[in-house]
């Protein structure tokens, strides 16, 4: 009967609602400013490939402080109260950009920026961990992580979209608007204070201050799984360009997210009621496929196929990477947790570009995503030795 009784309870609650769409802002502006920085860096400031690079990657390893930080206080301060100082910091450092001062000050304004992102996101995702049932913990985290996964889509496709008709002021100031309004929307959640556990810091440096260890392989794999992606985000317009299909590139994000949005409602019940393999290998499969068929591109259909099958495969398995953080946890280090998985998709998505930008040069598009499709395929294995062989014991 207790069972029933929580198959019942809702998901769809206001505080749920209110905290993925602050996320889902989070992580669009994360996303838009990271396929047009490098452009506004050369473009204002005559920056060098590398100094444009940089002020691309830098957001990254703010972002990785924040997570940091936040793994490890957050438990003790309360979610809520770190989301509002998270997204406070988000909005002031966003006016930070209209500061016209050379590059070394827009690196600056970067790190901040990618440290603001790092509290707040990490913040919604434990927020989320907290509210949710615990009998439909992973559907609801499915849900929830859709926010990311279809910002990670949405962000680069508004990107590339207002820096072909506007200016970058125009962008700039979209993105403070949206920072803002997630910054009031999150003054309307409620959230109770969850209990504060006695003797969780350590004293001197222990790295279960940071990183929940037993989170870690699930932050390994997506770490790893997110390089497929990573590629596709760095170079698919230079793709688009070779292959002579620039003009539906613009719409590969959209038929992702379309994809994404579709799938992601039955992958989550099923996580639930049969356990994350049933998810994880049919969709890692998907993923390899996907990146093997867009490496063979010469066509718009061929293209926008790949995009789909791309968003059915990357996108639900690394919305379920994110529910098993927290089931693989304790119900005290769900912040922590959070955290992991996000610090190693960040570093996959963050670093993944400059290692595969060196071997691009000597292969070419075509053959980076035909590889990045095989190693995708070599990747089971790496989840079935990792995760996949002991989930049956999470269910």
């Amino acid at each position: 009967m207790t069972n029933l009784n929580e198959q019942k309870e809702p998901l769809w609650t206001k505080n749920f609602v209110t905290i993925a769409l602050i996320n889902f802002i989070i992580i669009v502006i994360f996303y838009l400013l990271m396929v047009t920085i490098a452009s506004y860096a050369v473009q204002e400031f005559d920056a060098s490939a590398a100094q444009a690079g940089l002020v691309s990657g830098i957001y990254i390893v703010g972002a990785l402080i924040g997570r940091l930080i936040t793994g490890r206080i957050i438990q003790s301060v309360g979610a809520k109260k770190i989301l509002v100082i998270g997204l406070t910091l988000f909005v002031f450092t966003l006016l930070l950009y209209f500061i016209p001062a050379g590059i070394t000050v827009l690196l600056g304004i970067r790190l901040l920026n990618g440290i603001a992102v790092g509290i707040a996101s990490t913040a919604t995702g434990t927020i989320i961990a907290q509210i949710l049932p615990m009998a439909r913990k992973g559907e609801g985290i499915g849900y929830y992580s859709m926010s990311s996964t279809l910002g990670t889509a949405v962000g680069p496709f508004i990107g590339l979209l207002l820096i072909q008709q506007t200016t970058y002021f125009i962008i700039f100031t979209m993105c403070v608007v949206l920072a803002v309004i997630s910054l009031v929307a999150s003054f309307t959640t409620t959230i109770s204070q969850q209990p504060k556990l006695e003797n969780t810091t350590q004293k001197g440096f222990h790295i279960s201050q940071f990183i929940d260890l037993k989170a870690l392989p699930i932050g390994i794999l997506i770490m790893l799984y997110a390089l497929g992606y990573a590629g596709i985000l760095s170079f698919i317009n230079f793709f688009a360009e070779e292959r002579d299909v620039v003009a539906a590139s613009s719409m590969f994000f959209l038929v992702y997210a379309i994809a994404l949005l579709v799938t992601r409602p039955f992958t989550g019940r099923l996580m639930d009621a049969k356990g994350a393999n049933i998810v994880m290998y049919p969709g890692i499969v998907l993923f390899g496929m996907g990146l093997i068929l867009l490496s063979t591109t010469h066509s718009s259909f061929t293209l926008l196929l790949a995009g789909a099958i791309i968003g059915v495969g990357y996108g639900n398995v690394a919305s379920t990477f994110q529910a098993l953080a927290i089931k693989v946890t304790t119900p005290e280090k769900m912040g922590l947790a959070t955290s992991t998985y996000f610090i190693g998709l960040d570093i996959g998505l963050g670093f993944g570009p400059y290692f595969l930008g060196y071997l691009e040069p000597m292969v070419g598009y075509g053959t980076l995503y035909f590889s990045l499709g095989i190693f995708i395929f070599f990747f089971l294995l790496l989840y079935y030795f990792l995760h996949g062989r002991k989930d049956h014991l999470l269910t």
